[in-house]
């Protein structure tokens, strides 16, 4: 387990802001609005803003809850709710790091090519081609011991994240107004069955957009004050998120209406050197999103390991052979399935359902009531005692239908295409 105590605010800002803003979480919001049309779409997105603010500062808040650190995610959820706490939550978190990315990968790949295709427009290369060469930079990567090694590379990522999200709300803006704008229609599209689904579907969406499934990870390398440091850093992090998300998704559903494509990118068109630009920016901060994602798993092994080894260094040439041997199997298993289905809005609903809607929304408002933090009489435990009810029965409603419609959508894409489908 990696020591506590070393970074500071804007480090763990860093890193908050990798895990959420990615590209691959926010390029699909446009889409996602069309799904649901103006006053859904904007209420769903503001809401869960609002909620996943809410409830990071309620996982910031509980990280010491009992006086003791708890580490992980699984061992925070272990002390509140005991055994079955830690392997739901070990699930959904698995869930979520590896449908995310399977997701960012193809993401990844898909900004490569674009990038491939504008210098030779007649290159042989597919889209398998690069998810594996980004696979392979990533094997590299997850060598890296933690989480805190990661810092400079995440800090590059998130001024790569602001770079891709004003690169692309200005292209995006340039192209909305190139377009014949009587032509753009804002109206939901398909029959009553359809709409649902995609509705569905677009909630799903929405949840992975704020998925952050490593918190008390990141607050485990903050300095003291450890609590007020990850407020700050929570707090800095979502400004980057508000000024980014909204900005995105509105202006991305404004310039292309119905026929917003799932990843706004191919979408765009002109100028192109600038969406040469965006794409690049895009893959650099995936990078840095993949690494923070993968270590829950690497932990798990690592723990796993550890046991056995006791009097092993995690340094030492038997563990570091270890690591390689992990780490390539679970970039294998993750690059396998990212070249094989390339559905990349159908990944990311799925993901954003089974695996950031429990662990972002439901899980912190639980884990608050049964921790005992809203049971005194004032004014504020009155409040947030309904308020956090509400929260994890509606995103468990929200859950539910976005699985129901990101597995639809699978199937369908599953007929449709062959697998390995150079998209």
């Amino acid at each position: 387990m990696e020591e506590s105590g070393k970074g500071t605010w804007k480090h763990a800002a860093f890193h908050v802001a990798t895990t959420i803003a990615t590209p691959a979480a926010y390029a699909p919001l446009p889409f996602a609005l069309a799904s649901l049309g103006w006053p859904l779409g904007v209420t769903s997105l503001v809401s869960a803003t609002l909620v996943t603010w809410y409830s990071s500062f309620l996982i910031a808040s509980l990280w010491k809850w009992n006086g003791e650190k708890h580490l992980t995610y699984r061992h925070l959820a272990h002390s509140i709710f005991g055994f079955w706490g830690y392997w739901s939550i070990a699930f959904f978190q698995q869930v979520a790091s590896l449908g995310n990315n399977i997701a960012i990968q193809i993401a990844a790949g898909s900004s490569l090519k674009a990038v491939y295709k504008h210098y030779h427009e007649n290159g042989t290369l597919t889209l398998q081609h690069f998810i594996i060469f980004f696979g392979i930079f990533e094997l590299l990567l997850s060598q890296l011991p933690d989480i805190h090694s990661l810092r400079w590379v995440n800090a590059l990522c998130t001024f790569s994240t602001i770079g891709f999200a004003g690169t692309t709300i200005g292209v995006t803006i340039y192209n909305g107004k190139k377009i014949d704008r009587s032509s753009v229609t804002y109206s939901l599209q398909g029959s009553s069955a359809s709409k649902s689904f995609k509705a569905f579907n677009a909630l799903g969406t929405i949840a992975f957009s704020f998925g952050d499934a490593m918190l008390p990870e990141i607050q485990n390398t903050l300095r003291e004050p450890a609590k007020r440091n990850m407020y700050k850093s929570i707090s800095a992090a979502y400004t980057v998120i508000v000024l980014t998300y909204w900005q995105l998704a509105f202006s991305g559903y404004w310039a292309f209406g119905s026929e917003v494509q799932p990843y706004i990118l191919a979408s765009l068109s002109i100028p192109e050197w600038t969406v040469v630009m965006a794409n690049l920016f895009a893959a650099i901060q995936i990078s840095g999103c993949f690494q923070i994602y993968c270590r829950p798993t690497y932990a798990y092994f690592q723990e796993t390991g550890s046991q056995s080894n006791k009097s092993t260094s995690q340094f030492s040439l038997r563990n570091r052979l270890a690591r390689l041997i992990f780490t390539s199997i679970y970039m294998v298993l993750v690059t396998l399935i990212a070249a094989a289905m390339p559905f990349f809005g159908d990944f990311v609903s799925i993901c954003g359902a089974i695996g950031f809607t429990p662990l972002d929304f439901v899980f912190p408002a639980l884990a608050y009531l049964k921790a005992g933090r809203t049971t005194n009489n004032s004014k504020h435990g009155l409040l947030m005692r309904p308020l956090n009810i509400l929260i994890a029965t509606w995103f468990s409603i929200v859950a539910v239908l976005g699985c129901i419609g990101a597995v639809r959508f699978i199937v369908v894409d599953i007929k449709n295409y062959k697998f390995f489908h150079d998209m």
